[in-house]
Parts: structure tokens; C-alpha cells; sequence
């Protein structure tokens, strides 16, 4: 993504294309999260910077294990400190729990938006969540179009 960029979103870790290409979200879940950008007019290569909570994938592709988490931290704040984001967007409860609030639920806190340290964060369902259950689809276009609003609301540029 562009270094530059206001907006930062930050998913679970590399699946296998991911981990082989070295590219987040390349696969299926990356071509929805390419079109739910494109809906509100955000491109990962001009406008957003992606990056994960754990860095390499995990055996079987499962949820990180907190020793793993605590183990990629440290750089996923070092990523923070150079882009210097003014919004974070949480792609599922893995990358919401590191960086929203330890206790989230994302069904119940999804949408809602909270700000830390000046950087103003919103969890959101991830897209291979959407994949799996295309009902929770409308709820993630209300979150985008609040994202949208927020974006107006605090960034330098419109898009």
C-alpha cells in the first residue's frame, strides 16, 4: 500500500497465497476487499496501507496463538509509527482484539468506532467472513459508508 496513506487497515495474517506472494490479500477475500474499497472510493495501491497482526501464516491457517501475536506486535507499531494513520480499520475479531479491545465481539462492536492515542479505529467484518456469510454483507456497506464519513470528517484528503 502507499506509506502515505491516511488509512490503514490491518486483518488476521497471510493465508497461503498471501504468505507465498507476499502481498496481503491476494486470494478470493482480497478481491472483495479491492471492491469494497472501490465503493467508497479507497484503491490499496493510491489510498490505503494493509498490514496484519502476525506477519507469517500460521500452521493450517489457523487463528494466531497470542505467543505469535506478542511475538509480531512490536513491528505491526513500528508499521503504525512510519504510516502514521488516521484511521485503523480492524478486519475481524483477531486484528479488532490487538488493536479495538482485548474483550471485542465483532458482531456486537463492529460499526462502532473508537479513538485512541488521536487515531480514530473501527473493527469490521473480514472479507473472508463475507465470503463465508454474504447476510452480513449490508451491515459491513453501513460500516463502510461510516468509514467514508469518518474519513471526511478527519483526513487531509477527500477521496
Amino acid at each position: 500500500g502507499n506509506p502515505e496513506a491516511e488509512i490503514m487497515l490491518v486483518g488476521e495474517g497471510p493465508g497461503e497465497q498471501e504468505d507465498l506472494q507476499g502481498i496481503p490479500f491476494v486470494g478470493p477475500a482480497g478481491k472483495l476487499l479491492d471492491d469494497m474499497l472501490a465503493v467508497i472510493d479507497l484503491d490499496r495501491k493510491t489510498n490505503v496501507y494493509i498490514a496484519n497482526i502476525v506477519k507469517c501464516r500460521p500452521p493450517g491457517n489457523r487463528t494466531p496463538e497470542l505467543s505469535e501475536a506478542e511475538a509480531c506486535l512490536p513491528y505491526l507499531r513500528a508499521q503504525f509509527a512510519l504510516i502514521r494513520p488516521k484511521i485503523i480499520v480492524c478486519l475481524g475479531a483477531t486484528a479488532a482484539r490487538y488493536i479495538y479491545d482485548e474483550n471485542v465481539r465483532i458482531t456486537r462492536d463492529r460499526g462502532c468506532w473508537k479513538q485512541s492515542k488521536g487515531v480514530w479505529i473501527l473493527p469490521t467484518y473480514h472479507p473472508a467472513a463475507l465470503l463465508r456469510d454474504p447476510r452480513k454483507k449490508p451491515e459491513t456497506f453501513e460500516d463502510l459508508k461510516g468509514l467514508q464519513a469518518k474519513i471526511r470528517e478527519v483526513c487531509d484528503h477527500t477521496y
